[in-house]
């Protein structure tokens, strides 16, 4: 009885507050966002009260990885919560790749209007329309093979997307086949800069203005070599239309960083160039500002929160 009343007591009052408290935003799966003809899995995570006019980022998984174990080891979870904004998170199916890669290097799939890049765009779409999101500030991510497609997705649908982050990623259209993709992560292909922004070019009939790029890369990574940090930033800093000489380098948290300014003065493209690092996400576990992420498998404490950077450079986080 005593048990009874004490539930009672605290119902009675969850009444006169305003009702029960509700229950912790979580990551949850989203069926019937569209055609998807990428055969994807979509997973949302939304900020218990989010108002209108907030912010979508889009954030892609590497290879081996699923989208609820990068969403929360990467960062992008909590600070989703901070920055007040919806994070997608696109899966990959064994069905389509093995070792759950998004398939960067396949032309089915990384050309406009078909396969997993128009699933994607289908997601950005539905959670545009389901949250009252500012269509004017979607911006994607994603590492590794998630890096290869956020390069591609940048790409194909510059209208949709204000800025992206390529965290070991490759440029878009050094492959068309499985087997091409191996030599572009590794060595990686040497192609002039207006090369590389010609296909960029062909990508869509869009004429700008172009999404900025943040690019980052470990120094130490052997599977996806680092020449490919330099070859990104002659394909965007060419279709920038930008010289390949940075506006400005210094470094932050001790890496060496460069920007490339526009003429408005903003970061049209910017490198970190991760002394030491492997295959991996930067992270910087902990809970003070600037911090983020879950070490883990390809999710490596270097003292620098990428997501937190990216957060910052995009207007939704503060510089730490």
């Amino acid at each position: 009885m005593r048990r009874f009343l004490v539930l009672f007591l605290a119902f009675t009052i969850a009444i006169l507050l305003g009702g029960p408290p509700s229950q912790a935003a979580a990551i949850r799966q989203i069926t019937g966002f569209g055609g998807n003809p990428g055969a994807l899995q979509m997973f949302e995570y939304r900020p218990d009260g989010l108002p209108q006019g907030r912010p979508v980022v889009v954030a892609l998984h590497g290879c081996t990885q699923d989208a609820t174990g990068y969403g929360q080891g990467s960062g992008w979870v909590r600070l989703a919560d901070q920055g007040a904004f919806t994070l997608v998170l696109p899966q990959q199916t064994s069905a389509n790749n093995f070792s759950q890669c998004f398939n960067w290097f396949q032309s089915s799939d990384v050309t406009r209007g078909q396969g997993e890049v128009e699933s994607i765009a289908q997601m950005v779409r539905w959670a545009i329309a389901d949250s009252g999101a500012d269509a004017a500030r979607v911006y994607v991510t994603g590492l590794s093979a998630g890096g290869g497609m956020t390069a591609a997705l940048l790409a194909t649908y510059p209208d949709l997307f204000a800025g992206g982050g390529i965290i070991a990623g490759i440029p878009y259209g050094c492959a068309t086949t499985a087997l091409q993709a191996y030599g572009c992560m590794y060595p990686g292909q040497d192609l002039t800069p207006a090369q590389w922004a010609a296909k960029v070019f062909a990508a869509s009939s869009y004429q700008g203005p172009w999404p900025s790029v943040s690019i980052w890369q470990g120094t130490a990574d052997y599977t996806v070599a680092p020449a490919n940090e330099r070859e990104l930033a002659e394909q965007w800093t060419a279709v920038h239309g930008l010289p390949t000489t940075p506006s400005a380098t210094d470094t932050v948290a001790g890496y060496p960083h460069a920007v490339y300014r526009d003429a408005s003065g903003g970061i049209a493209v910017e490198t970190y160039a991760i002394t030491g690092m492997g295959h991996g996400q930067p992270i910087d576990p902990g809970t003070a500002a600037g911090q983020c992420g879950q070490a883990g498998a390809y999710l490596l404490d270097v003292n620098l929160c990428a997501a937190w950077r990216l957060g910052m450079l995009w207007g939704f986080l503060p510089a730490s």
